[in-house]
């Protein structure tokens, strides 16, 4: 007996690309600050969509659910902060990509791991050097602030920015790889569509 298949693939991709963005939009707004750093770096698993959906399609697919997440973010809360969206994207990028191009091209357990480590070091790395040359200059003009010293930017992204990404890497990596292995053989169904 033949397999139902979907009438469109792309618009099956399409509708899994616009559900996965709205539901990690919504995971946004469940977030909660690390102990001991400061507050407005916030912990969440809004990239878990974008993760599952680089799983079953392509590291594409994962970007696109990232910039769809950060445009309904931008669109839910009315604040217009290009500059924080942005920030949250390519720290999106940074994470999942490496993981779901891994698993693209190796597919096993161990490409994923291997994925959310070096994710993790690309994160970290990647948005302590933009932060401290793209993003935290242009919040101080977006703010009206004056001219933020190098001991200022240094401290923020030695105190604060790389440290947070260390460890959000870490934290949401076990959550992660714990969600991939309850998913695999689901995720793999899906990659034959």
């Amino acid at each position: 007996m033949k397999k139902p298949t979907f009438p469109n693939s792309y618009l099956y991709k399409f509708i899994i690309f616009a559900l996965m963005g709205t539901i990690s939009a919504i995971l946004m707004f469940i977030n909660f600050p690390i102990p001991f750093l400061p507050p407005y770096l916030r912990l969440d698993l809004s990239d878990l969509p974008a993760f599952i959906a680089g799983l079953m399609f392509n590291p594409v697919a994962g970007a696109a659910v990232l910039a769809i997440k950060n445009i309904l973010y931008l669109a839910l809360t009315a604040i217009y902060d290009p500059i924080g969206a942005t920030a949250n994207f390519l720290a999106g990028l940074f994470y999942v990509v490496p993981v779901t191009f891994l698993y693209y091209k190796y597919n096993s357990k161990k490409s994923v791991w291997v994925g959310l480590i070096l994710g993790t070091i690309f994160m970290t790395l990647g948005m302590s050097v933009l932060n401290y040359f793209v993003f935290l200059p242009a919040y101080s003009i977006f703010m009206g602030w004056e001219e933020l010293s190098k001991t200022v930017k240094q401290n923020t992204v030695l105190a604060g920015i790389l440290p947070f990404n260390l460890i959000k890497g870490i934290i949401v990596g076990m959550v992660y790889y714990f969600i991939f292995l309850r998913l695999k053989k689901w995720i793999e169904k899906k990659r034959t569509i």
